[in-house]
């Protein structure tokens, strides 16, 4: 087993911890977010992107998915404090250009953390990493895509290519990107939602015919019950705090359902009102239940069966829209309540208080996110909460529905748009129809499949379209030697980070124009769409310069290398398709499903919302053409003795793998990420001390059709995987439970541990123990976990200390 050094960077050497912030948002919130963007941007260009962030003639932000208000009912600040840190990243002042690769050679930038890369700036101009060098040296556009053309026909098959997109990739780079995909040859076309909603997609695909949610904003505020489930939106999607807030004020209820209390669940202080700045804000949810990690499966079939029970059921819906009722009543009869207390953690009456809340709801939105979707039984659970929706009739009414919050800004339209391995053939269907190209049938690699394929040699050539793959991906050591095992590995990208520094035996850095920037490819203004977790499309086009004048956009990149690749004589008019995006909209319009007369319709204010049967009609495009009850087994998961069940998670302080900086004030911590959450009494249990330096050690029982590259044992076999040097912290959250941080956690995540039905990796529920650092390492890796305050030791603000200050 091996122990991995933390990265260690200054930047990372005085963690301190004190209580929890019982808020989301408020004063501290803007200044938090107006300092970032000044220190990174300036204040003049501060104020010309923060005021065209999310509006109709603006730019959209490159955080998460939540959906903007109707066009005319728009903030003139409407961003979050997470939106305006997105905006300062990409938008920044700070440059990455050849003097900067010249004098930090490979290996130096191999050792620094993530968030070290990435705050050194935006990259100005390609670069290339040969064979042997030790540095990126600057390569001429041209140069670089003859380079990767080169390497793509020197394959035996095109399968042996992989493409991948980040989900901030546009509509219209996203149809391109696939549509060259599958005219090279291949549908290997992993994306980032592979990795998080996967599970969803697959869940609400076989239970409503259709893989997105089924709700508006409108239904959101109005609803009169509106469940937050494994979700964390006063860090994740903040925006999301104002819908919850109008709920509340419309007399709607809201129900948490997370192993930890969030500060943004709690209370709201709205920086767009009088009273979020100066008041106490608004109290958001009215009931918390604190799941057990994986109980979220369980919980919902009680609530089911007390549901049932009551008979508070739409029986005309059940009849009218709905089958396999009566298996799923059945099963849910027999439910054994002794282990939905085992999964749950809960008791009966905490279970029966959440199902009175449905039972007096006459209209119910269920929200969820990765809390739901990253476990091994998260299709199964994502069909249950599919399940008490059909029970009353929650979907296709006002005020109700199913709403999956999307973490990346673009992730549902860029798979709208065909990224995805598994396309059904009547999309194929139609992309031949259009270009006259004859696409491949035969399903491509998702992103697990992709890192076992690279790491066997069965795949060549890596191209990622955004994105932080290496660091994104779960068991960090062998995606390393993947990505190492490649002869090329490329990445379209605006700035540094971890994949850039573990790479193929060459490798491509290609910079690409950012939202937040002007668009004049072809000599005119372009602009591109997106949409969002509610299946509304809209336009953005920036308001910058570029950072460099050799940036191209993602159209561009995707075009040319077409061309490079595919020949000037090939069928599909990659140059007219580059010179005038509009052309491409009206190709899509033919192409995608719902799309019909696509430009026009973004030419609206505020764009278009995509059709989608079970909201719009109720009816359900499943193999019955009907919603789908399913019925499926209670796990338990079992926990060892001595062990915790660990899940990963952000910090108020990052988008995804994208470090904004070391605080994570909604949960105490000030200046590091090596922590680990425990509850009080499981720190005692084990023999420990708040504040103890410890290794995270998973333990996954090795079987022989895992799939598990680099494995070789037998079955049965329990395999260790380390991340070492966490400081233990105290929190409130169930007994036996415990999260951290990733990307500092994904080594311990095997590739192999995936959810069943959509083979996404079960980032929230993985089985750990802690061991203390002992001798030398804990010397080592000290300064990098940084140090624990006691609680109740603070500074002037009562949360925080120096460490120097420390007893």
């Amino acid at each position: 087993m091996a122990r991995r050094a933390p990265r260690n960077d200054v930047d990372e050497a005085d963690l301190r911890v004190g209580e929890p912030e019982d808020h989301a948002a408020g004063p501290v919130a803007v200044a938090v977010a107006m300092n970032r963007a000044v220190e990174q941007m300036g204040t003049a260009r501060t104020a010309r992107t923060l005021t065209k962030l999310n509006q109709v003639d603006g730019f959209d932000c490159q955080g998460c998915a939540w959906p903007d208000p109707e066009a005319g009912h728009r903030h003139t600040a409407e961003f979050c404090e997470n939106g305006a840190k997105a905006v300062a990243e990409e938008a920044t002042l700070r440059r990455v250009g050849p003097e900067f690769f010249a004098a930090h050679p490979i290996d130096e930038l191999a050792e620094r953390t993530d968030y070290w890369l990435g705050q050194q700036g935006r990259i100005t101009q390609p670069m290339v990493l040969r064979p042997g060098a030790t540095r990126y040296r600057p390569i001429a556009w041209d140069e670089a895509f003859a380079m990767i053309a080169d390497h793509l026909r020197g394959l035996d098959s095109p399968d042996q290519a992989i493409f991948y997109t980040s989900g901030k990739t546009s509509n219209e780079a996203a149809f391109l990107y696939q549509l060259f995909a599958r005219s090279f040859g291949t549908n290997n076309l992993p994306d980032c939602s592979n990795m998080c909603h996967e599970s969803t997609s697959v869940g609400l695909a076989e239970s409503i015919g259709i893989g997105k949610g089924s709700v508006s904003l409108r239904d959101v505020e109005t609803a009169a019950l509106v469940v937050v489930a494994g979700q964390n939106p006063g860090t994740n999607h903040p925006r999301m705090l104002s819908a919850l807030e109008k709920c509340k004020q419309n007399g709607g209820r809201i129900l948490s359902i997370n192993p930890l209390r969030e500060a943004g669940m709690v209370r709201f202080k709205n920086p767009q009102k009088p009273r979020g700045m100066v008041g106490t804000g608004t109290e958001l949810a009215d009931l918390h239940l604190p799941v057990r990690i994986n109980g979220d499966l369980a919980l919902f079939q009680a609530i089911g069966a007390l549901l049932l029970e009551w008979d508070a059921i739409d029986h005309e819906f059940i009849a009218r829209h709905t089958h396999g009722f009566e298996e799923y009543a059945e099963h849910l009869r027999a439910l054994d309540w002794a282990a939905v207390a085992r999964a749950t953690g809960l008791s009966r009456q905490q279970i029966e208080e959440a199902a009175l809340m449905f039972a007096h709801s006459e209209a119910t939105v269920t929200c969820w996110a990765m809390g739901i979707t990253q476990h091994r039984n998260a299709v199964a659970t994502v069909k249950e909460i599919a399940n008490v929706a059909f029970l009353q009739g929650n979907i296709g009414k006002p005020g109700a529905g199913l709403c999956p919050v999307r973490g990346h800004s673009n992730v549902q339209g860029d798979r709208t748009m065909g990224i995805w391995e598994r396309s059904p053939d009547h999309f194929l269907d139609a992309l031949a129809a259009e270009f006259g190209i004859e696409p491949p049938r035969e399903h491509g690699l998702d992103t697990v499949a992709s890192i076992t394929a690279l790491h066997k040699g069965e795949a060549r050539v890596f191209f990622g379209m955004g994105g932080n793959f290496v660091a994104a991906a779960p068991d960090t050591a062998v995606t390393e030697e993947a990505f190492r095992s490649a002869d090329l590995t490329v990445h379209v990208s605006t700035k540094l980070n971890r994949s850039h520094v573990v790479h193929g035996r060459e490798a491509l850095i290609l910079p690409a124009l950012g939202r937040s920037e002007r668009d004049l490819t072809g000599g005119r203004p372009q602009r591109v769409t997106v949409e969002d977790s509610m299946s509304a499309v809209h336009a953005s086009h920036g308001p910058l310069d570029p950072a460099s004048p050799h940036l191209r956009s993602e159209v561009d990149i995707v075009c040319t290398l077409a061309l490079a690749v595919l020949g000037e004589d090939h069928l599909v008019p990659w140059a007219a398709l580059r010179e005038d995006y509009t052309e491409i909209r009206h190709r899509i319009a033919r192409v995608v499903p719902g799309c019909a007369a696509y430009a026009e319709k973004v030419d609206q204010p505020g764009g278009f919302v995509l059709p989608h049967p079970p909201r719009d009609t109720r009816t359900f495009p499943t193999e019955k053409d009907r919603a789908m009850f399913a019925v499926s087994p209670l796990d338990v998961l079992h926990v060892p003795d001595g062990r915790l069940l660990l899940q990963t998670l952000r910090s108020h302080d990052q988008f995804n793998t994208t470090i904004y900086g070391l605080d994570d004030r909604y949960r105490g911590v000030k200046g590091g990420r090596r922590v680990v959450f425990v509850h009080p009494d499981d720190i005692d249990a084990l023999g420990l001390r708040s504040g103890d330096l410890v290794d995270l050690i998973s333990e996954w029982t090795h079987r022989g059709d895992s799939g598990a590259p680099g494995v070789d044992v037998e079955d049965g076999t329990v395999v260790e995987r380390c991340a070492p040097a966490f400081r233990v912290v105290p929190y409130d959250q169930p007994r036996g439970c415990a999260a951290a941080y990733y990307p500092e956690t994904n080594p311990l995540i095997p590739l192999a541990s995936t959810a069943l039905g959509s083979n996404c990796p079960t980032s929230k529920s993985v089985v750990v123990r802690l061991e203390p650092s002992a001798g030398g390492d804990a010397e080592r890796y000290a300064s990098d976990a940084g140090q624990v305050v006691p609680e109740g030791r603070g500074d002037d603000d009562k949360r925080y200390v120096e460490p120097e200050q420390l007893s």
